[in-house]
């Protein structure tokens, strides 16, 4: 009998070891995450269709074109261009984005009614995205680093099977408390994330509502953010999406703010 035991725990350790070797930390699944979710493809473009929607149902719509090249691998340095095309209040207004790893992103943003560029700061990356639920940071993403991250527990998101991460920022300066993420085990795309404020009071919500399929590539086509506080919401929906269209390095630059060449706008 004692040699049958020994024969047994003989036979598991490899498995063991392996099991353990195969779990992903809370870092490597957010870092895959970022990587599906901001990265895919070495360029990006889509239509984006914005409804800014009330607690009382009432719609504003925003639409623009959104540009994205990445300059190197995943987590690494990123461009983007946005153009906007309604309503009239934002008409013609552009927005630029130098996304760089382990320090502040460069945004700049073009108002044609007083034919000015500005730059915005970076302690406004956390302010509200032309006055949707997105925040700039949302819109280009945040810093793996700039958080510690766990895998509390695996959960189901409709069918889809999810790592539940939780993130906290390292920073005692931060606007919001930690977070939750459901990240997509198959894909690594980030279904749904839930902020807390310092307090530990849940005040903000994203969701994934529509995942296609665009040149091999999983992308979220709809995605909503929600203030579970004021009841309002942003839902975004991505048309014309496509990958690998060979954007210029030079589209990224203060004169192309000012003038948009129209066959990457349109």
């Amino acid at each position: 009998m004692k040699h049958w035991w020994i024969w047994i725990i003989t036979a598991l350790l490899p498995l063991a070891f392996t099991s353990q070797a195969l779990a992903l930390s809370g870092e490597e699944v957010m870092k895959k995450s970022q990587a599906a979710f901001l990265y895919p493809g070495k360029d990006f473009k889509a239509r984006v269709v914005m409804k800014l929607i009330n607690k009382n149902s009432q719609e504003r719509v925003r639409e623009l074109t959104m540009l994205r090249k990445n300059m190197g691998e995943p987590g690494g340095e990123q461009k983007y261009f946005m153009y906007f095309f309604q309503p009239s209040d934002v008409k013609d207004m552009t927005f630029m984005i130098n996304k760089y790893p382990a320090r502040d992103d460069d945004r700049w943003m073009f108002i044609p009614a007083i034919n000015m560029v500005k730059r915005i700061a970076a302690q406004d990356k956390r302010s509200s995205f032309v006055g949707s639920d997105f925040t700039y940071e949302d819109v280009s993403g945040r810093d793996i680093e700039d958080d510690s991250h766990i895998v509390e527990r695996e959960e189901k998101v409709g069918d889809r099977d999810c790592y539940v991460v939780k993130s906290a920022p390292k920073g005692a300066d931060s606007d919001f408390g930690y977070k939750f993420t459901w990240v997509d085990k198959a894909n690594f795309l980030p279904l749904k994330e839930e902020q807390y404020d310092r307090k530990g009071t849940r005040y903000k919500q994203f969701t994934a509502d529509e995942i296609a399929d665009v040149k091999g590539i999983p992308t979220a086509v709809k995605r909503t953010m929600k203030n579970l506080q004021t009841g309002h919401r942003t839902e975004a929906t991505y048309l014309k999406t496509d990958y690998g269209l060979g954007i210029e390095d030079s589209l990224f630059s203060e004169r192309f703010l000012r003038q948009p060449p129209r066959k990457w706008i349109d």
